[in-house]
């Protein structure tokens, strides 16, 4: 019983200096105030935007640093590969 009420309590406390400050009060990328009466355009379940474009825009954004992410990978793996290369004995 107990468990369940510091659960309540914990998600309905406000976080200090933001009181009634919503989540979807602004654009996540260029930070325009959302009306309530207007469109709102989510990405990945809890981003919201302003316009489909600034949504494709953040988008965008995401798949480069995972294109970047996977190509550093790829050369770091292939620098292990011609480490462990060099360093393995000839026989």
């Amino acid at each position: 019983m107990a468990r369940s009420l510091a659960c309540a309590f914990f998600f309905d406390a406000e976080p200090l200096g933001e009181t009634g400050r919503h989540a979807l009060d602004a654009c996540a990328l260029c930070s325009k105030v959302l009306r309530r009466d207007s469109d709102i355009f989510m990405y990945r379940g809890d981003t919201p935007f302003c316009i489909e474009e600034c949504r494709y825009e953040q988008m965008h954004l995401d798949a480069a640093c995972v294109r970047q992410a996977t190509s550093a990978r790829r050369k770091q793996h292939a620098q292990r590969s011609r480490h462990e290369a060099a360093a393995a004995p000839m026989s």
